[in-house]
Formats: structure tokens, sequence, C-alpha cells
């Protein structure tokens, strides 16, 4: 096969990577709460009937900001349900996805898992804009910030918490562009109500940071439209829109579906280009950035028979797809397409943490495990910090029936503070070997620290409940500096991380 090349140049770069793009999503949906992160009776529960086994592997993980508590969940959620003693707490019909929500997991306990994941995670906390609105957010913001004085400050004070909870980064709502969604508005209605709230909001702190919704996919039928309408009314009021993608395999369509990130990045550019066409209408020299706070490899066209066959159960087990191998390697794009973009991108949220959708499983009772999506995040998050260079790649070429022609290689690297250079790189071909040529022009680095890749004679091996580390990233040996240049040989479907110091 034709080798594929490129260039690394410190005089050429994209941005700095803001720590917010490692962030993910914690839904009331299916088991990511309940069995999930909060299970009292588990043999490694604590005192709050956190899991720590959980625990432990969201800190390896290396998530940023969680996005709470939905989600379609949130267009139904009322906050006041979700504080206070415990056992005062009303149990609820769940519309989005036909459940009954018994909120023993609410707010303070939301607040109380990220304070134990650790300093580096933050809440992103949606607000109600399907069945409430204005009133509803800033009494929630009064009551999760506000240290003292008023009635709401002061009740959560008398639930527990005397600290606010300082939550910066708030979403007006979630996909109310999406007829699903319940109190789903037209792009007029929505900016409305999104620049009232936003402008209420920022009466009670000027320096809070919001998300408008944006597009629910790149697919919807009113897409540009709606960002274009939305933005018009907020412009100046928010800090970002948000971006939705979910991919899978349809069909049998493998070829279409490795290329998926052709279409997340398609879609970040238009978005980008709306943006800045709004702002210049305006006139505004502002810049609004881009929150993709849900992404991921999901077996969507699955979900609406499992949520119609429910009849309110609670926690049920639902969306847990088991991932393979192909799975993780298209995940790893998806990374690979956000780094890219790092200098719009600044928030983006793995939809979700833990049982739905997620790099985490777990067994009631029973073991944590990791997917085999968990490895490229957990390595993109320690590895991907810093200032992501221009990569632009020439490249072995594929035909795909959703994408057209499409690159063998898709790739990114990362220079830290240090001096320390990480290339990102995946091998769109199922069956060759790619080799891969890099031209390291003035970075000062010399030797490989390390080759790993993701990948498996099997494409759809997978780690499951009785194979839990079926699936891990391995060495690759043979890559080398030579000469002011990197040659490597990337493996057949293989996610890569390489590191040169």
């Amino acid at each position: 096969m034709r080798t594929a090349r490129f260039t690394l140049d410190p005089a050429f770069t994209v941005a700095q990577v803001d720590p917010r793009i490692f962030g993910s999503f914690v839904e009331h949906l299916g088991r990511c709460v309940y069995t999930g992160i909060f299970e009292p009776d588990h043999p490694t529960a604590d005192e709050a009937g956190l899991r720590t086994d959980v625990l432990e592997l969201v800190r390896e993980l290396g998530v940023t900001a969680i996005r709470y508590p939905g989600g379609n969940f949130v267009s139904g959620y009322k906050w006041e349900d979700s504080v206070g003693p415990v056992e005062d707490r009303p149990r609820r019909l769940d519309l989005a996805w036909r459940t009954t929500e018994s909120n023993r997991f609410g707010l303070s306990e939301f607040i109380a898992f990220l304070k134990k994941v650790g300093p580096q995670a933050e809440p992103m906390m949606a607000v109600n804009l399907g069945t409430r609105g204005v009133a509803e957010a800033i009494e929630l913001q009064e009551y999760a910030n506000h240290p003292a004085g008023t009635a709401l400050s002061d009740l959560r004070r008398a639930h527990g918490d005397k600290d606010p909870f300082g939550i910066r980064l708030w979403c007006l709502g979630n996909e109310m562009d999406g007829p699903w969604q319940t109190g789903h508005k037209t792009a007029e209605e929505y900016g409305r109500i999104a620049a009232e709230t936003a402008r209420a909001m920022r009466q009670i702190d000027p320096k809070v940071e919001l998300v408008a919704c944006g597009s629910s996919g790149q697919s919807m039928p009113t897409f540009a439209e709606w960002e274009a309408t939305v933005l018009q009314e907020t412009y100046d009021l928010v800090d970002y829109i948000s971006l939705h993608a979910y991919y899978e395999p349809l069909d049998g369509d493998v070829d279409s579906f490795l290329a998926s990130a052709v279409d997340m990045e398609s879609f970040i550019e238009n978005v980008v280009a709306t943006c800045d066409h709004i702002g210049a209408r305006l006139k505004s020299k502002k810049k609004i950035n881009l929150s993709f706070d849900e992404w991921n490899v999901w077996y969507l066209s699955r979900t609406e028979a499992e949520v119609s066959a429910l009849d309110w159960p609670e926690a049920p087990r639902l969306l847990e797809d088991n991932y393979s191998v192909t799975d993780a390697v298209v995940f790893g794009s998806l990374l690979i397409a956000l780094l890219r973009h790092a200098d719009r991108v600044t928030v983006a949220c793995l939809a979700q943490l833990v049982n739905v959708i997620a790099p985490i499983m777990t067994e009631p009772g029973g073991p944590a495990w990791r997917q085999t999506t968990f490895f490229p995040f957990a390595q993109a998050s320690q590895y991907g910090r810093g200032e992501v260079l221009d990569v632009r790649v020439d490249s072995p070429t594929y035909e795909t029936k959703k994408y057209g022609e499409a690159d063998l290689l898709h790739a990114t690297a990362v220079r830290a503070e240090d001096g320390t250079v990480t290339v990102f790189a995946v091998n769109r071909s199922r069956t060759e070997a790619l080799p891969l040529q890099v031209a390291l022009a003035g970075l000062g680095v010399t030797r490989v620290v390390e080759h790993s890749a993701l990948a498996d004679a099997d494409p759809e091996a997978r780690n499951t409940l009785d194979e839990p580390e079926r699936v891990t990233p391995h060495a690759v040996e043979g890559t080398e500096v030579l000469d002011g240049g990197l040659t490597a040989v990337l493996e057949p479907l293989s996610w890569n991380v390489i590191r040169l110091a």
C-alpha cells in the first residue's frame, strides 16, 4: 500500500486544547445512575452510596466537565424533586424514556460525586426549557450558586450543603428542535425563551457560561436555519451552541461507518460557518464556540423498539451497547475530529459515562469493566493536553457509499508544554497495514517513547462481563524517529497513539 504522510511543524498550529473537550454526560436514563455510579448496596459502595470501583474507572478515564441531568430527561425535569431529604422526594414518570424516576439520586448527590471524581470534574447543568422556563431556571441557579441569605440559598444550606455548588456552565435546554422532545419548539419559539432565560441568568451572574441548543444533528430538516434563527436572538447572550452526533453501521456498510468522522468534521465546519455568518450580519466581533455535548457510537436503530416496550420500570437495562474493536476505531476517529477543531470546539461530552452507550459497564452487585471505547478516550485525555498541531494528510483513499472518497489515514497531533508530541492516528483499512511517514520540522523530538495500538484479528472482539479484558491496547514494535522523521506501520483497522520526546 502507498505510504501515508504528513508534516508537523510548531509554527503551524490549530489551538490550545480546552480540557473541557474531554467531558462526559450523566443522564437519568437506564442504569447510568442507578447501579451505575450509585448503588448503595454494592460491596464497594462508600458512605454516600457511590460505587468506588466505578469512581476509580471514571478517574482513569480522565473526564472533565460532566453534563447533567440530561438529555431528553431534562425536558420533564423538576429540579425541586431532586433536593432535600431523600425520603421526601417524589417518584415521577419520565416521559422521555418511559421509566419511573425515584429521585433517590439528585442534584446534591451529583455534586458530591463530582468532588470524589476530582478537581478536574466540573458540573455542566442543563435547565428545563421544555415544560418549564425562565422562572424555574433562575430559581435553580439561585439554589445552586447563591451563597446565603435568600429563601432558595438558605434552603440549600438547610438541606446540608453549606457551600454553593459553583456551577458555571449551563445548557439552555436540550435538543429543542427534535419532535421527540417534550416541549418541542420552533426555532423562533426556542430562540426567544433561550434569550429570556440567558438574560435573567446573567442578571444573577454576568460571568455564567451558557450553551444554546443547536440542531440535534446535521441531517435535521431545519439544520443551519435553526442555528441562524436561534443565534439571531441569543448571539450576545450565549457563549456556545451545541452539536449532537451519533454514528452506527447501517445496512452492513462498515466502510462508511469507519469514515463517520468525515461527517462530524463537516458538521463542525458548517456550524462554525453559520455562527460566523450571524456574527458578521450582527457586526459583532464576538466568536461563538461549539459545545459538542453529545457524541458517540450508538446503535440508535435499536432504541425505538427498546423504549416503546417499556412500561414505566425503574432503571431498566436500556441502550447498553457492547462495543467492538471496529466501534472503538470509529470512536477514536471521532476524538481526532474534535481535536482537529479545537479552535472552536471547546466543550465536548461523551454520551454517556456508565452503562448507557458508555465506556464503563457494571453489573448490579458485581464488577465494573472497561469497554473497548474506554481506551481511546483515556489515552486522548491523558496525552491530548497542549497545543494541537495542524495536520494535513497525504493519504491513500477508499470509496464509501455515504461519504464518497475518504482518506484511509485520519490523524492529529498534540504538543504538550514540555515539548513532547503525541500523534493520534486511525487506519481505516480493514485488510491492509498502512505505512506512515511524518516529517518532524523544528519540534526537537528524537525518539519514540511509545507506540500503542488498539486492534485485533477479530474486528468484532469486545469486552464483556465474562471476558472483561479481551481487548486492550498493545505495544507496537519498529516505530522510530530517524533523520528528522517518524516512520511507523499502522495495523489494519487500528487506533494508534505514538508518543515522541
